[in-house]
Order: structure tokens, then sequence, then C-alpha cells
């Protein structure tokens, strides 16, 4: 927003009336009386939409829950199409967390919009939700599942077991450490994502070879935000 000359007006909950006990739709009605464009992350999932269906401004879901992150899949498509020069027709593995990953929910649904092959890789108690994966095959989409990783992909997108997601803390020890990508299970023309941060799911010795693409991806996130701000306070 700054670098389009704007101006933000930030808050968290412990700096709002939220701690007071202020609801969700109060605190929306206020900052929608406050700014031009509302970019919300939080906790719960479907804030977003709630916070779109009250606000008179523009919203844009910046993460709800383990829902969606849809401004997210936007630069992972810009990252696709700069480093293949196309985003269809590929082969693509997604490891990890995909029962709480809200960044490759959103990344399924805009993939399969360009005709990819999906493979979804992770522990069974991670597994893809059901309702995604009947959604993508109403399209015509055939989607592969395994719990282990292999090669032969051009693209793996790997994401971390997110340890604050699980209920119970031995359920996320269970499974911490499944998948470990390294640079002996990669093919030459493989490229490797991160919505980052990361933990220990991608070896370091990958990050200075021309398959990683997962630094580039996070500094695609700027541009690709700038045109979404642009895109909403224009309309």
């Amino acid at each position: 927003m700054e670098r389009l000359n704007g101006r933000c007006v930030d808050f968290t909950k412990e700096t709002s009336s939220i701690v007071k006990g202020e609801s969700l739709s109060d605190t929306v009605h206020v900052m929608d009386s406050y700014c031009d464009i509302i970019v919300i992350r939080h906790p719960k999932e479907g804030s977003a939409r709630l916070a779109a269906e009250i606000a008179e401004h523009p919203v844009i879901n910046a993460g709800d829950g383990s829902n969606q992150h849809p401004t997210q899949s936007l630069l992972d498509l810009y990252t696709i199409k700069k480093s293949y020069g196309k985003i269809t027709g590929l082969d693509i593995a997604i490891v990890g967390d995909l029962k709480y990953g809200r960044t490759v929910h959103s990344l399924a649904y805009a993939l399969v919009m360009f005709d990819n092959d999906l493979t979804f890789i992770s522990p069974g108690e991670l597994k893809m939700p059901a309702q995604i994966i009947e959604k993508i095959k109403k399209k015509g989409i055939k989607i592969k599942e395994k719990n282990f990783v292999d090669n032969g992909y051009d693209i793996i997108y790997v994401t971390r077991i997110q340890k604050e997601r699980f209920p119970d803390i031995q359920e996320y020890e269970k499974v911490k450490n499944t998948y470990r990508t390294t640079k002996e299970i990669l093919d030459e023309k493989t490229l490797v994502m991160h919505p980052l941060p990361r933990i220990n799911e991608i070896d370091k010795n990958i990050d200075k070879t021309p398959q990683a693409l997962y630094f580039k991806q996070a500094s695609y996130g700027i541009p690709v935000r700038i045109a979404i701000l642009d895109e909403a306070l224009t309309q």
C-alpha cells in the first residue's frame, strides 16, 4: 500500500477493542469507516467472507484460519508463469500438511483451472479435505493421492506441518518430520516451491540451486499484491 502512496492503519487483536469483547462484525463496521480497503488475516474460517458481507469497501482475504489464502495462490501462479513460461499442462505435486494448509486449498482450486495434473502427497492424517477433492473431480480433473514423495514432477510444492493447527500436540509429533525434500529426489527439471516459513522440510542444500523458487516466490508477493490493491481500489 505504501508503494502505491497510500497509508496503512494497522491493528492486532491485542491493540484493538477485540480484547474488550468487541465482535468481528463490529470491528469490521468501524474499520470500514476508517479506510478505503480492508485486508483481513484471521484465525477463524469464514472471517473474510463475513467481513466482505458487512463492509462497503473492498475486502481482501489474507488468510482465514485453515480455509483459504487466495493472494498467495495468485503469487504462486505468477511464480510458475515467470519460471516455466506457462501455467498450463504441468505435473505438480503438493506435499505436506494438506488438511490445515490454507495455501494449498486455494492453490489446488487455482491450478485445476489451467488443466494441470495434481498429485497430493501427505500423511493419512493430513490429507486434502474431501470437499476440495470432490469439487476438483467435478471439473473432470484426475487427482492422484500418495503418502510418499517420488520424482518426475515439473513442480514440487512443499508445505510445513503446521504445529499450531493441531488440537493434540502428540498428533503433531507423530507426523512433524514425515517428509524432507532433498536434492537426491529431484529430477533436473523439477522446481521447488514453498509458501514459507520453512522449518526442515526442504534441505538447505537446495537453496542455491536453480531449482529453488521459494525465495523468488516470496519476493513476487510484492508486485502481485500491489496489483491486487490497485485493481480493487480502481473498481
